[in-house]
């Protein structure tokens, strides 16, 4: 990886991120029309063109408690999502305009901007969808982003399939080699209250599945609130060869008057945050659903302080089925030619990516 400022600020201290895009434009009240129209009401990502200064007003508010990064209003902003709305058409320009928004606003504040890149509405492990339509998907999105002014990490967040995730990272990187660019890779999977993703993957398959891609930040974000996700970062903690994030719901949500409703309070998020970094060395921290600026506010005066845990994980080889790993470490010759490969074989690995 080239020099990055993102992989140097984790270096250096906890990173804070900002929280939650659609609880901060549900707060809004907002109508048809700010969508472009009744049969665009609830895309999110439509704001980016239709109300561009809400967009601008979000994140501003998030740098302005202190947030080191923000992510682009584009989480559903591909075409598999966008064509629940008959607008897969406008995903590179939605990307491109988000993008050039959060560019202009961390610009300002001298914050960083992380491409949001979400896990859409089709599950490739039960081929709703094809892994290679998924793939190009996510490299029109990566290029949008790209081409407006580029971000300083691609986040491909809240995966509750680990083919999905493949695909995503794939379509990055055959996204920045074609702009002959090199960004820093995070990856997130969202863990569900049964303690396992979607399909049924445990964090030690998920982590055996992505520790080969070679991305740069693993973490967990979506679907809980902290405590639910404490013994999944555990793990990560003891095994994880890449730095750590943790961006959890505020809490468990509820309906209130016909909303989702978070209970977790800023400071109880804080608390969490807190043990998560001085127990268990989590170096990047934030909010998902239900997640305010008051949250990130909170969480990033506490942060200042802190130094996250020195890890020294046991990176355990593993195949992995779909469901859980399987230790390799009672086979020597596969380890050796796996090792070999892992130290020898980046350039081949990555170029057999781009095919």
């Amino acid at each position: 990886m080239a020099n990055s400022r993102y992989l140097d600020l984790v270096d250096e201290r906890v990173v804070v991120f900002d929280g939650a895009f659609g609880t901060y434009m549900q707060r809004l009240d907002l109508t048809a029309d700010d969508f472009g129209g009744p049969a665009l009401e609830g895309c999110n990502e439509m704001l980016v063109l239709t109300r561009p200064d809400l967009i601008t007003r979000l994140h501003d508010d998030f740098f302005k408690v202190g947030a080191d990064v923000v992510e682009t209003a584009t989480f559903g902003a591909f075409a598999v999502p966008l064509a629940e709305y008959d607008i897969a058409d406008k995903a590179f320009e939605i990307n491109e305009a988000a993008a050039r928004i959060a560019n202009e606003v961390a610009s300002g504040h001298g914050g960083l901007v992380a491409g949001s890149i979400g896990p859409g509405t089709k599950f490739a492990s039960l081929q709703q969808i094809r892994f290679a339509d998924l793939r190009d998907a996510y490299e029109t999105q990566a290029a949008g982003l790209i081409a407006g002014g580029g971000v300083d990490v691609m986040l491909i967040e809240t995966q509750f399939d680990l083919l999905g995730l493949k695909a995503a990272v794939i379509g990055v990187r055959r996204a920045m080699a074609a702009a002959g660019v090199e960004i820093p890779i995070q990856a997130q999977v969202t863990i569900e209250v049964t303690g396992r993703m979607l399909p049924g993957t445990e964090i030690g398959a998920a982590l055996a599945a992505i520790d080969p891609l070679q991305i740069d930040v693993i973490g967990i974000n979506c679907a809980t609130g902290p405590f639910e996700m404490s013994e999944h970062l555990r793990h990560l903690s003891q095994h994880s060869r890449m730095p750590i994030a943790c961006l959890p719901n505020a809490g468990m949500p509820s309906v209130v008057d016909g909303k989702m409703h978070y209970d977790l309070t800023p400071e109880q998020l804080v608390e969490y945050h807190t043990k998560f970094v001085t127990e268990l060395g989590v170096q990047v921290v934030g909010g998902c659903c239900g997640t305010t600026p008051e949250h990130i506010g909170a969480v990033a005066a506490a942060m200042r302080d802190l130094t996250p845990a020195t890890r020294t994980p046991a990176h355990e080889p593993a195949a992995t089925s779909i469901y859980s790993p399987v230790s390799l470490h009672q086979d020597t010759s596969f380890l050796m030619i796996g090792e070999r490969t892992n130290a020898n074989g980046s350039k081949a690995f990555r170029e057999a990516m781009l095919e």
